[in-house]
């Protein structure tokens, strides 16, 4: 599977992709990548403006070991039971509902999926009455709003081993508008 990662332009060209290791990550410290080009490009655009470029890479990911939560159900619902079951626990010493930071500490700290590569995803919901997990909040330019399509997923890909990375390599430097 031929994916895109997204940085802020460096010095040098990158020759491997920069793990995400924000709190806010959506599946903890991971090396995170676009399934769709367009979605590169639109997170350049929207969350890599400091340098005023940022950059597309693209690679192939090999594996089979991984969970689909966008197009395989029964993937999706395992993945759903275990957030459930680590949230309950969390809720349970904490009498609060978990972040995403505690949920994806958690996660790393019991090695709670050792088996799997990456993970598939989309945006979680954030439906706050119903989510065992506090919402995700998107950061906006206030340059330029974020740009939505219809009807259409946005996939990334959470890559835990980075043995299953190949191909690595710059496709597009572009400048902010």
């Amino acid at each position: 599977m031929t994916v895109y990662h997204t940085q802020e332009k460096h010095k040098k060209i990158l020759s491997f992709p920069i793990p995400c290791t924000r709190d806010d990550a959506w599946l903890g410290e991971a090396l995170y990548f676009w399934k769709e080009e367009s979605d590169a490009y639109d997170w350049g655009h929207n969350s890599k403006r400091a340098t005023g470029y940022f950059e597309i890479y693209t690679c192939d990911i090999k594996s089979e070991s991984f969970l689909d939560t966008v197009f395989n159900e029964t993937h999706y619902y395992f993945w759903i039971q275990q957030l459930e079951k680590i949230a309950k626990k969390i809720m349970i010493k904490t009498h609060e509902k978990p972040t995403l930071k505690e949920l994806n500490d958690y996660i790393r700290d019991k090695n709670v999926w050792p088996q799997v590569d990456y993970i598939q995803f989309q945006d979680l919901p954030t439906n706050s009455e119903k989510a065992l997990v506090k919402p995700i909040v998107y950061r906006q330019s206030k340059k330029r709003k974020v740009r939505t399509v219809a009807f259409r997923k946005r996939i990334q890909i959470a890559v835990y081993n980075p043995k299953i990375i190949y191909n690595f390599a710059l496709q597009d430097s572009v400048r902010v508008i």
